[in-house]
């Protein structure tokens, strides 16, 4: 079996880094770590390249690793700095003539027929939008992609039920605030935890970078990257040299190997 491979094509939030019209010292940064586009990364193995979640930056994400094919899409959940790239996996389809499938639970997919009702309604089809299939996930329940099973888990987006991946001893999780009991048993004896640390001050929706801190000693993986990162958590060199020893905060083009 090949080696599983991960792409962060995206570390930042919802409004990226630099924020647009922004004087804070963090977006002015010259340092290329310090540039953030929207939270995606790309799990790649063989021929496979699967991407979790397209947002406002996919274009960009795509060129800049140069990937010239897509075997389908998984989406943690249906807001807009997750979703809204699903038109840019066009040239992916144009190229291959292959239908592309989503996956996602049934209320994202519902969201994204809203967003997108010209590629995804059957009855709305503009001409020249990709053929995709739609695959419905379940919490829990297993999905086998190219040769490796995935497991969606599921997470607490504040109040908004969503969902992180996991594929052999990889946790991806992104939007967290609280991880149910019942899906901690996930987070065990992990090679490689990615969670999300938005910054320093309280968020109400997702984890401040001591309460990811708290959560990675709780579950204790081997590894774990820093990731859904705003200006506000301070410029990349400074928060990484205070991480402790297996804790790293992730930045865009970053890729690790299992």
């Amino acid at each position: 079996m090949a080696r599983l491979k991960l792409t962060f094509l995206g570390t930042g939030t919802s409004q990226g880094v630099p924020i647009i019209g922004s004087d804070h010292p963090v977006c002015l940064s010259k340092n290329p770590k310090d540039k953030r586009l929207r939270c995606s990364v790309m799990l790649s193995w063989g021929d496979f390249n699967f991407v979790i979640d397209t947002g406002p930056d996919f274009r960009q994400q795509m060129l800049r690793e140069n990937v010239s094919t897509l075997s389908g899409v998984l989406y943690t959940h249906e807001h807009t700095d997750h979703i809204i790239g699903l038109d840019d996996i066009r040239p992916f389809f144009y190229r291959d003539r292959v239908d592309i499938p989503i996956y996602a639970e049934e209320r994202v997919l519902e969201a994204l027929v809203k967003r997108f009702q010209y590629i995804l309604e059957s009855d709305s089809l503009y001409p020249g939008t990709p053929n995709v299939v739609r695959n419905v996930i379940k919490e829990a329940e297993k999905i086998h992609l190219g040769g490796k099973e995935i497991i969606p888990i599921r997470v607490m987006h504040g109040r908004l039920p969503i969902v992180g991946f996991k594929v052999e001893n990889l946790m991806y999780c992104t939007d967290v605030k609280t991880v149910p009991e019942a899906s901690l048993k996930y987070f065990e004896n992990l090679d490689v935890l990615v969670i999300n640390a938005l910054r320093i001050e309280q968020h109400y929706t997702h984890f401040t970078l001591k309460e990811a801190l708290d959560f990675i000693k709780k579950v204790n993986p081997k590894k774990a990257y820093l990731t859904h990162v705003s200006h506000l958590l301070g410029f990349h060199d400074e928060v990484e040299a205070q991480l402790p020893d297996n804790v790293h905060l992730a930045y865009d083009g970053l890729a690790l190997e299992l």
